[in-house]
């Protein structure tokens, strides 16, 4: 198979992807390979010595939580000691945001691609603020997870499996008609997500006071649909990634030292960037760590920088303008093979997002993969520092033509 018709190949299983919500279980009951000392991570495998602090505080985090070690000196011990196995999100078909931390007992969204019956799975949004996934550790955190895990799925899953296999794609493509891009802006999918939701939990049982807590803690916190974004959004390449010969990239993913594409399931990596942005009161780039998480395979499914033309109300969030934006997003077209049957922006008269980055055409073109995200601080125990915009770095495409033997005969300066 050539490349063009592999790519082909890859594109229509995206096509045909049809994500659905299917359960909530404990991750080590339902993740592929995980488990009771096993904590995955966002980007490509790293060793704890290469770690950031901030991923490093979030693992230790997860270990106390875990029960695993009693205090915080005690799990980065434990951590250093190699007893714990670290391993990838992406290597187990699931994917978190920023430090990316699911343990054994943490409750995860379990997302079927109707298509073709592969599963991908996430962890629970845990809102802004001070959050594990932030490199936050602390008892406040701690106590957070257990209640989520101890209260809040148990309810959640009652609801969830009386909506019968709710689809998520249809929730996005609304989301995007009403502004939002669907990895830093969340502001419409989330409450469109409530409507469905609501109508089960009343009849789930609970009492009011029960749905009230759960629907309390699910307003205002938009980033809570993100994880069901992410993984809806890789459970619709799982099976192309095993495609040979393809030169689309079905993920970017970062681990806060390497920036990393995923093609035909393989990791190429490079320095990750520091993410150009708007920092919150009191910090600036000296505090950020490099960019980080698993929520950029958004982007890889023509989501986030890939539709945030239609999204001008994000400046505020990440800044620059909305001229920028939508400048930075036509140019994704020119790195990419189709335009996207599921999502399509009112902006561009019904035109579909950007789909299918071609590492032949970043090359060629010397056009970077433009991304939306968040910032943490480079310290653990800190959490969020700002969100903002960032370019992935032109040696991740370069390292994956040369293994691939893509026909790339010259290499690209990062511009």
């Amino acid at each position: 198979m050539n490349i063009d018709a592999a790519n082909t190949r890859v594109l229509d299983i995206f096509r045909q992807a049809e994500p659905r919500i299917l359960d909530i279980q404990p991750a080590l009951d339902v993740i592929p390979g995980m488990t009771p000392d096993t904590i995955l991570h966002a980007g490509a495998p790293i060793t704890p010595d290469r770690m950031a602090k901030s991923m490093r505080g979030a693992i230790a985090g997860a270990i106390v939580y875990e029960n695993l070690a009693l205090d915080l000196d005690s799990a980065y011990r434990l951590l250093d000691s190699g007893a714990v196995k670290i391993d990838s999100c992406h290597n187990h078909d699931a994917v978190a945001p920023m430090a990316g931390i699911i343990s054994p007992s943490m409750p995860v969204w379990v997302i079927e691609n109707a298509a073709n019956g592969a599963r991908a799975y996430s962890n629970l949004n845990e809102g802004p603020g001070r959050t594990l996934r932030y490199g936050a550790n602390g008892p406040e955190v701690i106590a957070q997870l257990r209640w989520m895990q101890q209260t809040l799925a148990p309810r959640l899953r009652k609801a969830v499996l009386r909506l019968d296999g709710l689809k998520i794609f249809p929730l996005i493509a609304e989301a995007l008609e009403m502004g939002d891009e669907c990895h830093s802006r969340n502001h419409a999918v989330l409450p469109l997500f409530i409507q469905k939701l609501t109508p089960a939990l009343l009849q789930s049982g609970y009492s009011c006071g029960e749905i009230h807590e759960v629907l309390n803690f699910l307003i205002g916190r938009d980033y809570f649909f993100l994880n069901l974004t992410m993984a809806a959004c890789k459970s619709a390449w799982l099976e192309a990634e095993k495609i040979p010969g393809a030169s689309i990239v079905t993920a970017f993913s970062r681990n806060g030292v390497e920036f990393a594409i995923r093609v035909q399931g393989q990791w190429f990596t490079a320095q990750s960037p520091i993410v150009d942005g708007h920092y919150f009161a009191g910090f600036t780039a000296d505090d950020a760590n490099r960019d980080i998480g698993d929520s950029a395979i958004t982007e890889a499914s023509g989501l986030g920088g890939f539709a945030v033309g239609g999204a001008p109300a994000i400046t505020g969030f990440i800044g620059g303008t909305a001229a920028a934006l939508m400048q930075a997003q036509l140019e994704m077209y020119d790195i990419t093979i189709a335009e996207n049957n599921h999502f399509r922006l009112p902006v561009l008269e019904n035109r579909g997002t950007p789909l299918g980055v071609d590492v032949r055409k970043v090359l060629e073109t010397g056009i970077r993969p433009f991304i939306t995200t968040g910032i943490i601080h480079r310290e653990a125990g800190v959490g969020q520092v700002g969100a903002g915009r960032v370019r992935a770095p032109i040696a991740c495409f370069e390292a994956a033509a040369q293994k691939l033997d893509l026909g790339i005969a010259d290499s690209v300066s990062d511009r």
